[in-house]
């Protein structure tokens, strides 16, 4: 684990230079036309743009994503060249990542040469002078500048959905990023620190996960001719071959995968959706951003369920552990933070804070504010008292925590909603077809996703009993109050958990919430407010008084949970998919999930490292029940 709490510089700044790694020593590009060197050793050594001619879908791996020059040039070549509908993947892996500002001031030496004096390495800076020397570099530099990820250890991504492209970034060393990933693409660019300064990136070890990694057919380009590199890839399979170099360098290496190039993929499939909570929504809009346009089914309407909420607080769930289903989490966290940001008047708040409520918290807050699973900074632990005045204990600050109105969340994101309640699946020679209990068709589609939360049973129990049987999901009823008004100084100036919580809402103020298990009733109870009002009068007494006299507005519903309080995301059958049990953490993990279910589904990479993307695999409660039968049935045959 890094620790985070300071950020280190990762490059120097020669003044008659490109930047240069501190680490390795190494130079980030050339000091003479490196766009040009760009295009001439990675697009051109990849066959590019008539490698993506004719394709539906493309991915592109780089290793070494440094400044962004291949990515900005790689972009506009893409937005020249790019057909119709389709879609450009990109998977780029680095360790030492630089910052938003030094990527602006990278990529406006590669267009503009060494600084000079008065020269700004600003984003928009870019933007006002995308027109020289080279027009289709200026917005793609400004375009990465403003998207560019923190520095938080684990898989980023981000969406040019205008652009038809995706990346993810991938920051950790390169062997862990290229078993991490699940994707294979159909071109690389190997443009690390050279062999002799970085020679962990470039060992067999990473060279093999390449070939595994690589699309039958792909093509692989690098600046280095290098023996050890030349030898190590025609050991990994791949046919090896020098080239004339550009500029400075006289030789390069074109490389390519055994076998044919895959023929163009068919057309996009007919996808239906049913439910229209924050599950189903984030599955529409994830699926629209792949180019596919769902039908999304709903007999309630958007938000009928526990996604009908007036304000949510979406945070991560906090394991001082650190493992996967911390990093679960914390990724999560800050897609959905970058996401809801980017929706229209979904914001109430930005940011939260975690209360101590036991002797354990002090330690735990410490913990996770170091970790590299943060961005620093955006995980920091001090005294409660410098965020409430008053407080004891100690508070855990969270950058990504957001405070939201669901409601403009699911108007953004679902579209038109069909009408009906499917209650009933059917397998087709071409599908699925979704059937009312009247049995009239609702749709004939290649594939579902149920995003039915605690209704999923009743489509799945008839449909798979052996894996729904493994699979319960448990009713847990919530109940929250909300009240008009300004709370005054009364109330902390961001959201906080406190085994309860409190946020900033529309109009006033919220507050609770029950949490019962096996109960799936929504009515509105009297003995809950006066639970919530206990709650939060345990930590903010001052402020309970003044509630307890005032009008509350109370509201119910029922989530679904599973029995290791991890969702369930992925394909349940072929051709069948679930987004369910999120219980309390909807609005933190549907986004993400929603598109890693999404690219499982359309053959796609997917945004969630292999290790994560297995805590949410919907058939792991199936499989151990059978591993655990078959040690059971082991011991009493044994003799």
């Amino acid at each position: 684990m890094i620790r985070n709490a300071e950020a280190q510089p990762v490059a120097s700044w020669p003044d008659d230079g490109p930047p240069r790694s501190r680490r390795h020593g190494d130079v980030y590009f050339s000091a003479h036309d490196a766009l040009g060197e760009a295009r001439a050793v990675f697009l051109a050594g990849c066959g590019l743009p008539d490698a993506w001619r004719g394709r539906r879908r493309f991915v592109v791996g780089e290793l070494g994503l440094g400044a962004g020059r291949n990515l900005a040039a790689l972009m506009a070549l893409w937005r020249q060249t790019r057909e119709p509908g389709a879609r450009l993947c990109i998977f780029s892996i680095e360790n030492d990542l630089l910052t938003a500002a030094e990527v602006a001031r990278a990529l406006e030496r590669v267009a503009f040469g060494p600084d000079r004096p008065g020269a700004s390495p600003r984003a928009q800076d870019l933007e006002d002078r995308a027109r020289a020397p080279w027009p289709e570099l200026g917005e793609e530099a400004a375009r990465l500048a403003a998207l560019w990820p923190p520095r938080a250890r684990g898989f980023h991504r981000l969406d040019l959905e205008d652009w038809g492209v995706t990346l993810d970034i991938a920051l950790m060393e390169a062997a862990d990023a290229l078993r991490a990933w699940d994707g294979v693409a159909d071109a690389w660019f190997l443009d690390g620190f050279s062999p002799a300064k970085d020679p962990q990136s470039w060992r067999e070890e990473v060279l093999s996960l390449l070939a595994e990694r690589s699309a039958p057919g792909a093509r692989l380009a690098t600046y280095t001719v290098a023996g050890a590199v030349r030898r190590g890839l025609a050991a990994a399979g791949f046919a090896v071959a020098k080239a004339p170099g550009h500029g400075a360098k006289s030789q390069r290496l074109e490389v390519a995968a055994p076998g044919e190039r895959p023929p163009s993929q068919g057309p996009a499939p007919r996808i239906a959706i049913l439910g229209a909570g924050i599950a189903g929504a984030s599955l529409a809009r994830a699926l629209r951003a792949a180019g596919v346009e769902p039908w999304v089914i709903e007999a309630q309407g958007a938000g009928a369920g526990a996604s009908g909420a007036p304000v949510v607080l979406a945070a991560p769930r906090l394991d001082a552990g650190l493992g996967p289903i911390a990093a679960l989490f914390a990724q999560a966290a800050r897609r959905a933070a970058d996401l809801y940001d980017a929706t229209p008047g979904a914001v109430v708040a930005r940011g939260g804070a975690h209360l101590s409520v036991s002797d354990k918290d002090p330690r735990r807050f410490a913990a996770i504010a170091a970790s590299d699973l943060f961005a620093p900074g955006a995980a920091r632990d001090g005294p409660a008292s410098d965020l409430v005045p008053g407080q004891a204990g100690r508070a855990l600050t969270l950058a990504d925590a957001r405070s939201l109105i669901p409601a403009a969340v699911l108007k953004a994101w679902l579209g038109e909603i069909r009408p009906g309640c499917a209650a009933r699946l059917t397998r087709t020679i071409e599908g699925w077809s979704v059937e009312d209990a009247s049995g009239e068709t609702l749709a004939r589609v290649d594939a579902v996703i149920l995003a039915t939360g605690a209704q999923t049973g009743d489509l799945l129990s008839d449909l798979l009993p052996d894996l729904w049987a493994k699979t319960p999901l448990q009713a847990v009823r919530g109940q929250a109050e909300w009240a008009a008004g300004e709370p005054g100084d009364c109330a902390p100036p961001l959201p906080v958990n406190f085994g309860a919580w409190l946020t900033p809402a529309p109009g006033g103020i919220a507050f609770g919430a029950t949490h019962d298990r096996d109960d799936p009733a929504c009515d509105l109870r009297p003995a809950d407010r006066a639970r919530n009002l206990d709650a939060l009068a345990a930590r903010f007494p001052d402020l309970a008084r003044r509630l307890a006299t005032s009008p509350l507005t109370s509201w119910a519903a029922t989530r679904a949970a599973s029995p290791d309080y991890l969702p369930l995301a992925g394909e349940a059958a072929p051709g069948l998919f679930v987004l369910v049990g999120l219980g309390g953490r909807g609005f933190t993990l549907a986004p993400l999930l929603a598109e890693h279910l999404a690219a499982t589904l359309l053959g796609a990479p997917s945004p969630l490292p292999r290790d994560l993307a297995a805590l949410v695999e919907p058939t792991r409660f199936a499989r151990r029940a059978a591993r655990h039968l078959d040690r059971r049935s082991g011991a009493r045959e044994a003799p």
